[in-house]
């Protein structure tokens, strides 16, 4: 069993080490400890107990964190919700979960309110937990106690509630804090959203265990990520945020003199950008590979070679094997699906036994991810079985954004595929069918998308073809569109 997480910040309330920087105050692990301690007895207040969901829709802020670590504290089920996604959208989440409430921003609190959900402003919230007491009495957890639930979509359209347990989390941030050696000495520069994996649980949890600090953003832009450079030792980020730092001159070695360690996840990353950036910084970008799922499965070694194209290795206690479609185990070389087993894989869906069922095969977790091990043990990313779209580290699955593209006036059929894209790592990019004697216009239908999807989710490109490839069963050959439009982005600027 591992480390709680709540009693690593237990631990680390007893020293005096920095959290991050508040305007002009240090925030300290003691100061967040009390933090996390009002927002439980807040949450408490409210009528909230051990196992209810607590739905969470809002900008980027250091609220959500001590919010998540509150939750821990009391019992009560994370659930972070994209702030970007649009109260339709949002409406799944309520129905499925059942928060016993949902903290908004202003701008959605009459709308969710009026699904039936019990709202309240983020900001009130925060302003009732500050007379709240700090000291609070934890609970009994036990590790296999759910701690949060994310939601995931699948090819289907209906997303999946990922259960999450206090051992999932635990595990992972452990492995990697070793493995990436982080210290108490470590700055994380935090630029990263935190309604998912990546930014709510690998960053912060890491910096937990370690007793690090973190410079805290709402977002990643260029003149602040460059700005905070100097003063920090460490970088999570997706592709995206590498090449849009290297599109600007501003960075040189000198920039990153401090910097210790760069990581990269969420999205592949492309050979090319992790060559430039070693050329131009003197750092070579470790890569990893994660999924919702699992939290962290497999990662470039930090003292030795970190081989571009490849996600490394299994992190300790993780065991990783590639398989045939009979299920066979393959040997080294030969690609195949990718299963995962260990303490960081969840539980199963939310609410859908069934489908738990057919992700999991004695005791392995597949993934729907593809990939081969090479003679040194690196894994290398294939493909995907299933069609998603990963474009700038967000999550796209063509069978929702087709659903809604269907429904419009001017399309008959359409097909989205994701295709290489510089900035990116992929596009979304539709391809659309017109009825007879209809002439839809590009710009019109993704304008028509607007009310219904966000904006990561729509088509940067709507292509209008006469037909889609099809084979003998008239299932559309996506693998040939992909292939056909793969130069479609070739100079796009960064």
């Amino acid at each position: 069993m591992s480390v709680d997480v709540i009693a690593k910040l237990k631990a680390q309330a007893a020293a005096p080490g920095r959290v991050w920087q508040q305007g002009d105050r240090p925030v300290t692990y003691g100061d967040l400890l009390d933090e996390t301690g009002r927002m439980a007895n807040a949450l408490a207040g409210l009528g909230l107990t051990r196992g209810d969901r607590l739905l969470v829709q809002v900008e980027k802020c250091e609220a959500v964190l001590a919010l998540y670590l509150g939750c821990l504290r009391l019992g009560v089920v994370f659930l972070p919700v994209n702030p970007g996604y649009t109260v339709a959208e949002t409406r799944h989440f309520l129905t499925d979960a059942e928060p016993a409430l949902a903290l908004v921003e202003a701008s959605h609190l009459t709308p969710v309110a009026a699904m039936g959900a019990r709202t309240m402003i983020l900001g009130d919230f925060v302003a009732a937990a500050d007379h709240a007491p700090a000291e609070f009495a934890d609970p009994a957890h036990a590790p296999d106690d759910l701690a949060a639930i994310l939601y995931t979509s699948g090819t289907t359209g209906r997303s999946k509630g990922v259960m999450l347990s206090r051992e999932n989390l635990a595990s992972n941030a452990g492995a990697l804090v070793g493995l990436w050696q982080i210290t108490e000495g470590d700055v994380l520069l935090h630029v990263l959203p935190v309604f998912h994996t990546h930014g709510l649980f690998v960053a912060t949890n890491c910096v937990l265990y370690a007793g690090a600090s973190m410079v805290f953003h709402s977002a990643f832009t260029l003149h602040a990520v460059l700005a905070a450079l100097p003063e920090a030792t460490v970088m999570m980020g997706v592709p995206t945020f590498y090449s849009r730092l290297l599109a600007d001159p501003r960075l040189t070695p000198a920039t990153c003199a401090r910097m210790r360690l760069f990581i990269s996840g969420s999205a592949p990353l492309s050979p090319a950008t992790h060559a430039e950036w070693h050329a131009r910084t003197g750092h070579v970008i470790l890569e990893r590979y994660g999924m919702t799922e699992t939290n962290m499965i497999t990662s470039n070694p930090y003292a030795a070679d970190r081989r571009a194209g490849t996600v490394g290795m299994p992190l300790p206690g993780v065991e990783v094997r590639i398989t045939g479609p009979d299920g066979a185990v393959l040997p080294r070389g030969e690609p195949g699906s990718i299963e995962v087993r260990g303490p960081n894989v969840f539980g199963g869906y939310w609410r859908m036994p069934e489908q738990t069922a057919k992700e999991f095969r004695d005791g392995w977790f597949v993934t729907g991810d593809l990939g081969a091990f090479d003679a040194g043990g690196y894994l290398s990313i294939l493909g995907r079985a299933k069609d998603l779209v990963i474009t700038g580290g967000l999550n796209v699955y063509p069978a929702e954004v087709e659903a809604i593209l269907d429904d419009l006036p001017g399309v008959a059929a359409s097909a989205v595929i994701g295709v290489p894209h510089p900035d990116f790592g992929e596009a979304v990019v539709a391809c659309v069918v017109p009825p007879p004697g209809a002439a839809p216009d590009e710009g019109s239908l993704r304008s028509a998308l607007r009310d219904r999807l966000s904006g990561f989710k729509i088509p940067k490109r709507i292509i209008v073809m006469a037909e889609l490839p099809r084979n003998a069963m008239g299932k559309v050959q996506k693998a040939d569109l992909r292939q056909m439009l793969r130069n479609l982005f070739d100079g796009a600027r960064r």
